[in-house]
């Protein structure tokens, strides 16, 4: 079974972390709360651990895992470009419920990328789920820890029972508040075209860009 460890959803403790990263950085899956529902992370730019947590969830492959990054400088190293309005909803909703979608540079692994050629990215608002990126030092895949097509999970308890043989930790932080995934949005030039309905409206982005 996975090791499951608790810790403090305001403020995570190091250690824990700590450990974390070590099993990240081997490679191994690891669940991890998020604003809305417990995620499972990867390190996103090895495709060996990729390929893992594609055939762990059943997720097809032409649906891309979304990402959460340590910092702003992410964005640069894996977009194309920082567009303007790229750059502009950054300053208004991160960290927020707001994943951005844009072109991604040459030589990302394809499942993060997709066949569209874009990464989804964002910097959570969730203090463990943004420790735990920040602590790797690199991007983690922020994809619901549920197999396809089952509801997402709002306790640790549950994340054990989808996948407690399959992971290397469990971070348990207690119940999240489930609700809305965060709003997922395609910014191409000027045009901005919402994927995914969140908390955040189109007219909050536009009012944003104004």
């Amino acid at each position: 079974m996975a090791l499951r460890l608790s810790l403090n959803p305001q403020s995570p403790e190091p250690q824990v972390l700590k450990r974390a990263k070590e099993l990240l950085e081997a490679g191994e899956i690891v669940a991890y709360p998020t604003e809305t529902f417990y995620g499972l992370g990867v390190r996103a730019l090895k495709e060996e651990a990729l390929r893992k947590l594609v055939c762990l969830k059943g997720r097809p492959e032409k649906k891309p895992f979304p990402l959460i990054i340590p910092d702003l400088s992410w964005a640069e190293r894996l977009w194309e470009e920082v567009s303007p309005p790229l750059k502009r909803l950054m300053e208004c909703f991160w960290p927020g419920p707001l994943t951005l979608v844009a072109r991604a540079k040459e030589g990302l692994p394809p499942e993060i990328t997709g066949p569209e050629g874009t990464v989804a990215l964002r910097i959570s608002s969730h203090p463990v789920a943004q420790a735990l990126a920040e602590t790797l030092g690199e991007p983690i895949t922020a994809t619901s820890a549920n197999p396809s097509g089952a509801p997402p999970p709002r306790l640790a308890q549950e994340v054990e029972a989808f996948f407690g043989r399959s992971l290397a930790l469990i971070l348990d932080a207690g119940e999240t508040r489930g609700g809305p995934a965060s709003t997922l949005a395609l910014v191409e030039g000027e045009k901005v075209t919402i994927l995914r309905q969140g908390p955040i409206s189109i007219n909050e982005l536009m009012a944003c860009l104004k």
